[in-house]
């Protein structure tokens, strides 16, 4: 195996070694049973600190990557180290899947770290996109995503998917029935976030069966909703003339909501309905997706350093 040092890197040679090491035997370069160049033979080949190399196979030995033979040598353990890998050594083991794909390809080390440099040179996604074709339901996701992200949230149809400017540090997100139309429309290899959504029958059954003779409400910019809480409320039991709903694409679509007893709406609606009425708001997207997208926010805001 080939070892190379920056001596003007921020990393300490020690690190350089040790990582190089676990790189060798982690992508197959380092095989089980291999004996390394020794303390001496190494410092005087790189011109390092015999204390320095004599570390870092310490470390490595007591990481159980290396085993040290009395009179023969250090060689590579037959066996990986079995514990759960760091986060820093997790990256280093997809580091070295790289490097060994990149190698049954041909490719040579110069080509990889060329295209290594285009893709960190590249801008770092700094706000959400919502691809989805529906322009209500599109101003709803908008709405439910911005609550839960500090990110900018912006959406557009799938006209969106062919706008080079307009991805430029975006990170797609799409509902799952049109996942794959996204995935065909949008650059090859893009990255694109499927989020699920939240069912509303299931979300409305705690409020449901209610005391009769109530007026619910029911108002949203989004059909689907009016729908499927409509069928819901009638499945419990509501006569359909104790339903008022409101579609609140038209004017004056508050008007009666102030006479009923509670108003069942969306988010973005949630928030344009009378004071003084009782609002129960559901959410269009299911928990599961909005922890999703914080935690990828917290991955591209968290520093490299920590990475490491």
């Amino acid at each position: 195996m080939r070892f190379w040092f920056a001596r003007d890197s921020e990393v300490p040679i020690r690190e350089q070694l040790v990582t190089q090491v676990i790189l060798g035997i982690l992508s197959a370069e380092l095989v089980p049973g291999e004996r390394l160049p020794s303390t001496r033979e190494l410092a005087r080949r790189f011109h390092l600190h015999p204390n320095t190399v004599s570390a870092a196979y310490r470390q490595l030995g007591q990481e159980r990557w290396l085993e040290s033979r009395r009179g023969s040598g250090v060689y590579v353990r037959t066996k990986k180290p079995e514990a759960p890998l760091s986060p820093a050594r997790a990256l280093d083991q997809q580091i070295a899947a790289l490097f060994r794909a990149s190698r049954d390809l041909g490719v040579s080390r110069i080509t990889l770290r060329k295209r290594l440099d285009h893709w960190l040179a590249m801008q770092a996604p700094d706000h959400f996109l919502v691809i989805e074709p529906d322009e209500d339901l599109r101003e709803i996701v908008i709405e439910e995503v911005r609550q839960v992200v500090t990110f900018p949230v912006v959406g557009g149809g799938f006209d969106v998917c062919r706008m080079l400017d307009v991805l430029a540090g975006a990170i797609p997100v799409v509902l799952p029935s049109k996942l794959e139309t996204a995935r065909e429309a949008l650059p090859a290899g893009t990255e694109i976030l499927a989020l699920q959504v939240r069912s509303i029958p299931s979300s409305l059954a705690e409020w449901v069966p209610a005391t009769p003779g109530l007026l619910i409400g029911v108002a949203s910019r989004w059909s689907d909703f009016l729908k499927s809480a409509h069928t819901m409320l009638i499945a419990a039991g509501f006569p359909a003339e104790s339903l008022v709903l409101r579609d609140a694409r038209r004017p004056s679509w508050q008007r009666g909501l102030k006479q009923t007893a509670v108003v069942v709406c969306d988010t973005l609606t949630a928030k344009k309905i009378p004071a003084g009425c009782r609002v129960i708001s559901f959410a269009v997207l299911a928990e599961a997706s909005l922890e999703e997208l914080r935690r990828y926010q917290r991955f591209i805001e968290r520093p490299i350093s920590e990475m490491l």
